[in-house]
C-alpha cells in the first residue's frame, strides 16, 4: 500500500509531524549520519517521552511498529 509516496499512514504521518521544519530542522544534523535506527531513536524521545501512560499511548504504540524508519531516513538523506 502506498500513502502520499510512503509505504504506509504510519511512515506518512510520522514523517510529516516527527521530522517536519518546526520540529526536525531546527538541529544542524549530518545528513549522511541519518540512519533508520537514529530517526527511530529520535521520533521515540519526541512521542514518547513526551505523552503520559494512557490509552492513547498504547495506541500511539501500535501506530509506531508500522513505521518504515529505512524510508524516512533515505527521504532525509535525500534533502
Amino acid at each position: 500500500m502506498n500513502y502520499n509516496g510512503f509505504t504506509n499512514y504510519a511512515t506518512w504521518r510520522i514523517y510529516l509531524e516527527v521530522f517536519s521544519d518546526v520540529v526536525f530542522k531546527i538541529y544542524d544534523w549530518d545528513r549522511t549520519d541519518i540512519d533508520a535506527d537514529f530517526c527511530e531513536n529520535y521520533a521515540y524521545e519526541v512521542i514518547f517521552k513526551k505523552i503520559p501512560e494512557s490509552l492513547a499511548k498504547n495506541y500511539a504504540y501500535a501506530f509506531f511498529s508500522q513505521v518504515d524508519w529505512h524510508e524516512i531516513s533515505k527521504h532525509l538523506n535525500e534533502e
